[in-house]
């Protein structure tokens, strides 16, 4: 979903270009960013792409983001936070939860019952939870915006899904630990991988299913490995993965005070919610190319959706308890998330 202000941005950076035709060196700040989706992803062309030009179209032409997708720079994407706190590149786009523990404050996002279908609302949350909530663990790089996508929907290979105890004893795969334990909880069996290797996990049976969203069906074709993908009523889903884009902290402080304003601008809570809403119309986009495919999209009644909520419910508790004992109010944070969304879900 290209928006007005994405459009906006393009053309003025399509008018800075052609004003400064041959003078490369007018760009005296150049970044570089590395994530691990291809380019013809929603989150490279859709997500990533705009937000460079709308901090290029700030600067006046002075700063150039360079993007590199696929890992195209090397290492696996569990290493992409590393990779950005010891200046090996500027900038990253990196899954949380590719490095467990590393996050645990920000994990109250991704808990089933706590996030349920609205990412917009959850990415506000998230811009609110920030600064009084958050900030500690980000050590070594400036966020630039933290995200979650439109949350993680069922993919099975061969086998409709109605109630928790059709997943028993299936191997499933989930980035997050915090999805391990909705896993866990619904009686399957959790497969840690980063999602570019599930397509070929599918096609070998290495594992039965998957725990992502409709948004990752197009780029890794999960419409050819898998014959049904299943929801909750209403969009329910089964919580979510965090994202984050964040810059090296040295990088960032070497940054004169103009320069980082035009981050900051092309960063603010409008685009944290406009991520929202390009996610899930990538979502949509997504599960209506894998119905056109022949699969058959399975969306819970009410019941059978309370049925998984029951079953999730523990999940939370796991969380609360095991984040408690490191020092951390995860009851306070779970409240606090769940009021926050709630009144940026009314908002809207």
């Amino acid at each position: 979903m290209i928006t007005d202000k994405t459009v906006k941005a393009a053309l003025a950076v399509s008018t800075l270009t052609l004003g400064a035709a041959g003078a490369a060196s007018a760009q005296e700040y150049s970044f570089k960013l590395h994530h691990f989706l291809s380019a013809q992803a929603p989150a490279h062309s859709q997500m990533l792409a705009p937000w460079a030009e709308q901090v290029e179209a700030n600067s006046g032409g002075r700063v150039e983001i360079e993007i590199f997708p696929s890992m195209t720079l090397g290492g696996r994407p569990p290493e992409l936070i590393n990779q950005v706190r010891d200046g090996v590149v500027d900038l990253v786009w990196t899954v949380n939860g590719y490095t467990p523990g590393l996050f645990p404050r920000t994990e109250v996002m991704e808990l089933p019952t706590v996030f349920t279908n609205d990412p917009v609302a959850a990415n506000l949350a998230l811009h609110d939870l920030y600064e009084s909530d958050l900030k500690e663990e980000y050590k070594g790089v400036e966020v630039m915006f933290l995200h979650a996508h439109a949350g993680q929907g069922i993919h099975m290979r061969d086998k409709a899904v109605r109630s928790p105890a059709d997943l028993e004893g299936a191997d499933l795969r989930i980035p997050t630990r915090t999805g391990a334990w909705a896993i866990e909880a619904l009686g399957a069996n959790p497969v840690a991988m980063p999602v570019p290797e599930l397509p070929q996990a599918l096609q070998k049976g290495v594992v039965d299913g998957a725990l992502i969203p409709w948004e990752i069906i197009p780029p890794l074709k999960i419409q050819e490995q898998t014959d049904y993908q299943i929801e909750g009523d209403d969009r329910w889903r089964l919580g979510t993965t965090t994202f984050q884009v964040s810059m090296n902290q040295g990088r960032w402080d070497s940054l004169p005070e103009d320069i980082q304003q035009a981050f900051r601008d092309a960063s603010g809570p409008e685009w944290w919610a406009e991520v929202g809403e390009i996610w899930r119309a990538s979502d949509d986009f997504g599960i209506d190319l894998a119905t056109k495919a022949g699969n058959e999209h399975i969306v819970l009644s009410p019941e059978e959706t309370a049925a998984f909520e029951a079953a999730l419910a523990p999940v939370v508790t796991r969380w609360v308890d095991e984040v408690t004992a490191k020092g951390i109010d995860g009851a306070a944070l779970v409240e606090k998330a769940r009021r926050l969304i709630g009144e940026h879900s009314t908002a809207e």
